[in-house]
């Protein structure tokens, strides 16, 4: 039975998820004279909202980002129609698919000023920015930021507020309302690097919200917490803590989820919102590829999965095509947080204990150097996305526990 209460509670939440082609609702914001004043340094336009639940005052707004990277050369044109993309990801999927010979070519130098929209909260009952630490939080493919701020009693930026927090969250280049440029020679994986190094150093700096934070945590779901893995391997000093959730070295699960998410083309699957982008740009078919890649039944409200539907977003051909390599972080010696769901099917083909503990066994695998007081959390009966579950505040409370127990 569909939780009518959820529904109309999260019907707020819906209306803010942000997608490229149309406007934000504007209902929970308030004039930017009510911050704090610097707080709103380094964004354009910026606005201020409630997080979902209200536990924390949100300063959005743009980013202008300059960043350079050793992309890749891919030998692809823009896809001509969704049998070309169909086709394309069966080449890609199967057994000893030939694609990484055929398309990949040499290094790509690019580089740009990018804008990259982004959310600085922190707790409503102090008003205040904790100075000392913030979470960076880093979504992954197939949503945009809010993923971290899903709906009422499934809010991460909530539940860290609420802990005495600030959290920082933005739209990976090519999702919600960031640029979106070329989605095949530029969206890739080492330029999505390069782009979160520089938020990280802003953050560092006081470039945003005229604030020099001290300590930085880096919290990834997915993709993101690839992104994660490869800024503690390429910049080892942005983060003094990293959490990967969604995430193992045992990728092996990767092809089957794809597969069932059915990849279509952005624009013909959701021309209100999509309308416009490149052919490039793809994102799961129906609710059916979504609850197959993210959800694990019986541990989610349906509503919750109706409302991931509706505000899905887009992964780029580039990174379908160049984030297959895991990153060994030698030079990480901070402590490191894995938290999936038990069931999680990419990254553990759908059981996280057979044959290992697939949590566990990151750090030996990709940390070599972290700290002993590292650790890892497995959410009973829950799949790949975590935030999506019932279960999504006990690991909440893992993590914040994790955070304060390493003296963030």
């Amino acid at each position: 039975m569909r939780s009518t209460i959820f529904l109309a509670a999260s019907a707020p939440a819906a209306c803010v998820l942000a997608n490229p082609m149309i406007e934000r609702n504007t209902a929970n914001q308030t004039h930017v004279g009510n911050s704090p004043t610097g707080y709103t340094m380094g964004f354009k336009n910026p606005s201020v909202q409630s997080s979902v639940g209200g536990h924390a005052t949100c300063i959005s707004g743009m980013v202008d980002v300059r960043a350079s990277a050793n992309n890749t050369r891919i030998k692809l044109e823009e896809p001509a129609n969704q049998t070309a993309v169909t086709e394309l990801v069966v080449e890609a999927l199967q057994i000893n698919s030939t694609i990484g010979t055929r398309l990949i070519g040499s290094q790509n130098h690019v580089s740009g000023t990018y804008e990259i929209y982004s959310q600085l909260c922190f707790p409503s009952n102090t008003g205040t920015i904790n100075a000392t630490t913030i979470q960076f939080l880093i979504h992954g493919i197939g949503f945009d930021r809010n993923y971290w701020n899903v709906a009422p009693g499934y809010s991460y930026i909530d539940y860290a507020a609420e802990q005495g927090y600030t959290t920082f969250s933005y739209d990976r280049l090519g999702t919600g309302l960031s640029d979106h440029p070329d989605p095949i020679q530029i969206v890739q994986i080492q330029l999505q690097l390069a782009i979160g190094h520089q938020l990280v150093q802003l953050l560092r700096t006081g470039g945003i919200s005229n604030h020099k934070f001290e300590h930085v945590v880096g919290v990834g779901h997915s993709f993101g917490s690839l992104q994660v893995n490869g800024l503690t391997t390429q910049y080892p000093d942005d983060f003094d803590a990293a959490i990967l959730t969604g995430f193992s070295a045992d990728n092996s699960g990767m092809p089957v989820a794809f597969a069932g998410t059915d990849l279509t083309i952005a624009s013909q699957n959701q021309p209100l919102r999509f309308s416009g982008l490149s052919n490039g740009y793809l994102t799961s078919a129906a609710i059916e590829g979504n609850q197959f890649f993210f959800f694990r039944a019986p541990e989610f409200d349906p509503a919750v999965l109706d409302l991931a539907e509706s505000v899905k977003q887009t992964i780029s051909l580039g990174e379908f095509l160049t984030t297959a390599v895991l990153f060994t972080a030698k030079s990480f010696t901070g402590p490191i947080d894995v938290v999936n769901g038990e069931n999680d099917l990419p990254n553990c083909f759908g059981n996280c204990l057979l044959p290992v503990n697939k949590a566990a066994a990151v750090k030996a695998a990709l940390y070599p150097a972290a700290s002993n007081e590292s650790s890892w959390y497995l959410a009973p009966h829950t799949g790949h996305g975590l935030n999506f579950h019932y279960t999504a505040n006990a690991a909440y409370e893992h993590i914040l526990n994790f955070i304060k127990k390493n003296g963030f």
